[in-house]
């Protein structure tokens, strides 16, 4: 299994679960997570919801159970993703 896409939709609470469980995809701010610009194909760093921008390389690949563990292990369960 890869995953293709990874977002945050609204309501997260800023718990840091999904950092600790993947800080190589996820960072938390003060008010959210975002996906980290550097695995994403358009670079930017935010929550990745209106844009849906795509994993790169092989990262959605190497990081596919760690990401599917911190969409799991998310209290609120707004951490989303696509796979293949």
């Amino acid at each position: 299994m890869a995953i293709t896409k990874v977002w945050i939709e609204d309501g997260c609470i800023v718990c840091n679960a999904c950092e600790t469980t993947c800080p190589e995809v996820f960072t938390v701010t003060e008010e959210t997570c975002k996906i980290r610009a550097e695995v994403r194909l358009d670079g930017q760093q935010t929550p990745n919801l209106e844009e849906r921008s795509a994993l790169s390389g092989t990262i959605g690949k190497e990081l596919a159970d760690q990401i599917q563990e911190a969409a799991e292990g998310c209290p609120v369960e707004v951490i989303k993703f696509e796979k293949i």
